[in-house]
């Protein structure tokens, strides 16, 4: 039997889960600085309830069996780059190996292309997540550039690996 993998709006009662998951420095080494760590229930709090906020929705819980596993969504640009957006996502240790990123991606870029209307999708990958380069080429991401030493974390700088999706013209890609 398949593991299903799902996308749902988050919710209040998210947020004790959201700071269990997240506050792993495995993953935080991983994201933008932006993210606190260590990683509250305040935190999970305050962030639940930026995505209550947006409309359209742009950030998904990523749920695996129903459980909530990690997070997906998008950072819309604006002017010229009004039809594209950066794809972002994690998942919780526990649900590593299983294939879930690729499922979240390939659940994510068909909402951000048939929901949203984008034209392209990118994002960036630090060069020490072979994993989430993988699962974005299976959902035909293509690498477009490695920017030399353009991400410091943790005090080391290091290669960002550049890739992106364009909407194709028979359909969602």
């Amino acid at each position: 039997m398949r593991d299903t993998i799902a996308l749902r709006r988050l919710t209040p009662e998210d947020a004790p889960i959201l700071a269990h998951l997240l506050n792993n420095k495995k993953i935080w080494d991983n994201l933008r600085d932006m993210i606190p760590h260590p990683y509250t229930e305040a935190d999970g709090a305050f962030f639940v309830g930026l995505t209550q906020q947006e409309n359209p929705p742009l950030t998904f819980g990523i749920t695996h069996d129903g459980a909530l596993c990690g997070v997906i969504g998008f950072l819309s640009l604006s002017d010229i780059y009004r039809f594209t957006a950066e794809i972002g996502y994690w998942i919780g240790e526990p649900f590593w190996g299983k294939g879930i990123a690729t499922q979240a991606v390939h659940l994510a870029t068909a909402y951000g292309f048939d929901t949203l209307g984008l034209n392209r999708i990118h994002t960036g990958v630090m060069a020490h997540n072979p994993g989430s380069m993988r699962a974005l080429e299976k959902n035909g991401y293509q690498l477009e550039g490695i920017f030399k030493k353009n991400i410091v974390k943790n005090g080391v700088f290091v290669d960002e690996y550049r890739y992106a999706i364009v909407r194709s013209s028979e359909g969602s890609r």
